[in-house]
């Protein structure tokens, strides 16, 4: 089995982006619902990499960006 993992990155400005690795293709989202939901549920941007697209046994990747403000975010 391949190993998944998801990459959490936080900007000196309180951005918050994330980086699925691991998951092919939309499943990805699945996996992240928690953090989408934890980081108050908007998304800014989706940006899917190559490797979202492969089939097969290839690795996949998609990157999500918030703010972290939003519900139960701290002000």
């Amino acid at each position: 089995m391949r190993k998944q993992e998801i990459e959490i990155s936080i900007s000196p400005t309180g951005e918050v982006s994330f980086t699925v690795k691991g998951i092919k293709g939309a499943s990805c989202i699945d996996e992240t619902k928690f953090l989408e939901q934890a980081l108050g549920g908007e998304v800014q941007v989706r940006e899917p990499t190559q490797e979202y697209y492969e089939q097969g046994e290839g690795e996949s990747s998609r990157q999500y960006i918030g703010d972290g403000e939003g519900e139960g975010a701290d002000d």
